[in-house]
């Protein structure tokens, strides 16, 4: 199982400081962060343990389903050991779990608590 952790801040530089604070620099690590970074971004440049990909903000499970849907396959595809799913706008943060909980993510990821900042 992929420990899973969801992230929400004000700003795109606030959830990227919360994740690389909580990094574990010995275990792979995948992060999908939502919407363009504001200022200087601080996980791009990271150690080679880490895959980041950036994708389009919207919400997550609405309009971007589909692209939350493609970009996470394709991320569990590479079994990470810690994924961290930043999230632009936290107002659909439950019906975003409950689609992580639901097959075939149920069988794939472990939901931690949620790293707001």
């Amino acid at each position: 199982m992929i420990l899973t952790t969801l992230v929400t801040g004000a700003s795109a530089a606030t959830r990227e400081a919360a994740i690389a604070a909580a990094l574990d620099h010995s275990i792979a690590t995948a992060i999908i962060l939502e919407g363009l970074p504001d200022g200087s971004p601080s996980l791009d440049d990271q150690a080679a343990h880490l895959h980041v990909v950036r994708i389009a903000p919207g919400c997550v499970c609405c309009a971007g389903n589909l692209t939350m849907r493609v970009t996470l396959n394709r991320m569990v595809r590479r079994r990470p050991e810690r994924l961290f799913i930043a999230l632009a706008n936290s107002q659909h943060l439950m019906q975003i779990r409950t689609f992580l909980t639901q097959a075939p993510y149920d069988n794939l990821l472990e939901l931690t608590q949620d790293l707001q900042c």
